[in-house]
């Protein structure tokens, strides 16, 4: 491992990994702050690094909101600015794949931003989190890492956050990047760079969160009437899962006109693997067919990735023309 620096700093937020249960039979909750964490994490203190701690929040991933992102956003780039050279932050796996990457879409700096979670809570026999957390404190030192973005790390797995997406619902090694796999692994206590990253689009951190979009999925014989509904809603823009290559029923393909007349809507699909096709079909409902209608399409980008992008987008007030202009390489890009 090449360190360049001494100084890491970690900050938590919650999750499995700061659980733990005062009753057996009432279940786990969040309880571990920081520095429990960190003391509990054996060879850390023969690193003889500077680590800067602090419990930013402590909550269950499923409840982490804009608000709160770009308050660790703000503290991890206050870090930065006192001489950190690593930034770790430590949440719950459940939304780890969109906090990643809305923050890889707002971090400037050549520092690495590391996530990191556990899938077994501290008090069960084989948890993860202290192997996980070290590894992701060993990866934030590391001078191979910088210039990359935001990482995730799991299962001695380095993941960038554009790609990482979580598979399994109860597994260990529950995090792949299924279109590229790791961009690194940790193989004998030493991180490995196995590639670099590609372009990383930027966003200026945005004043005004209230605009919304709105994620569907495509469903055999689905009903026209949330179609209907959205024209009337909040929301600001639409991404849709759909079935296949990015593809919806030619019912909804109708629908979805005055939709677009009046917000960008993203077509992605819902496989999990793989990238929309753009001159394949043509049938109502199709590629050719959204096109044609005005949808853009996600390209590799998955759905709830797609939705954040969308978001930053729409919070830097892009219009339609410029949204799908960043779009036409960015989703086409798969490595």
């Amino acid at each position: 491992m090449t360190i360049i620096s001494s100084t890491v700093a970690v900050g938590t937020l919650g999750g499995t990994i700061t659980m733990t249960s005062s009753d057996k039979l009432a279940g786990i909750e969040s309880t571990l702050g920081a520095e429990e964490l960190l003391e509990a994490v054996p060879g850390l203190k023969d690193m003889s690094l500077d680590i800067w701690h602090k419990t930013i929040a402590n909550v269950a991933s499923g409840s982490l909101s804009f608000d709160l992102l770009f308050t660790a956003l703000a503290w991890a780039k206050q870090q930065v600015e006192r001489g950190a050279q690593g930034i770790v932050l430590v949440q719950g796996t459940d939304t780890l794949e969109e906090t990643s990457y809305l923050l890889d879409l707002y971090w400037p700096y050549a520092v690495p931003l590391v996530l990191t979670g556990a899938m077994r809570h501290p008090e069960v026999a084989g948890a993860d989190g202290a192997s996980n957390l070290l590894n992701a404190i060993k990866v934030a030192v590391d001078i191979r890492s910088r210039g990359h973005g935001v990482f995730v790390v799991m299962n001695d797995e380095v993941h960038q956050a554009r790609y990482v997406m979580k598979t399994h619902a109860n597994a260990v090694n529950a995090f792949e990047s299924p279109q590229v796999g790791p961009i690194g692994v940790i193989l004998e206590n030493q991180f490995i760079l196995r590639r670099q990253a590609n372009e990383r689009l930027l966003f200026p951190v945005p004043e005004d969160t209230s605009p919304c979009v709105l994620l569907l999925e495509s469903t055999l014989n689905e009903s026209e009437e949330i179609y209907d509904w959205i024209l009337h809603s909040s929301y600001k823009g639409l991404v849709i899962a759909g079935f296949g290559a990015g593809h919806v029923p030619g019912n909804i393909a109708k629908k979805l006109v005055p939709i677009i007349e009046n917000m960008p809507v993203m077509i992605c699909t819902r496989t999990g693997r793989g990238s929309t096709t753009y001159k394949t079909y043509a049938y109502e409902g199709s590629e050719i067919d959204l096109q044609r209608k005005g949808a853009l399409m996600g390209g590799f980008i998955c759905p709830r990735k797609a939705r954040l992008l969308l978001t930053a987008m729409l919070w830097s007030k892009m219009d339609k023309t410029k949204i799908a202009e960043h779009l036409r390489n960015y989703s086409k890009d798969s490595n």
